[in-house]
């Protein structure tokens, strides 16, 4: 015959079945790791989207208006497809590598 081993009540004795580490349960706190996230000047950053006409120096601008405005002849440089925007988003913006 084979011996059994005893039967041990005690949920923190032995192995779990849901045994893992504590970083793959997804929280308000660990969500981001992992994931590719804008820089800091991109237009989806936290400084860049301040210049987009939602952000509050671009929104600013376009209540302001005339030269101003996104398709003013000063606005329309601070898009990411004009001349001062267009420099910023190609050498400060894009995505920031994974951080783990």
């Amino acid at each position: 015959m084979a011996s059994q081993l005893p039967q041990d009540n005690n949920p923190r004795s032995g192995l779990r079945s849901n045994a893992g580490m504590a970083g793959s349960t997804q929280t308000p706190a660990n969500q981001h790791l992992g994931q590719d996230k804008p820089g800091v000047f991109d237009k989806e950053g936290p400084i860049g989207k301040q210049f987009t006409p939602e952000g509050a120096i671009g929104g600013a601008a376009q209540k302001i208006g005339g030269p101003l405005d996104k398709e003013g002849m000063i606005g329309k440089q601070f898009t990411p497809e004009g001349s001062i925007g267009g420099t910023v988003q190609d050498t400060l913006g894009g995505m920031k590598k994974k951080s783990n």
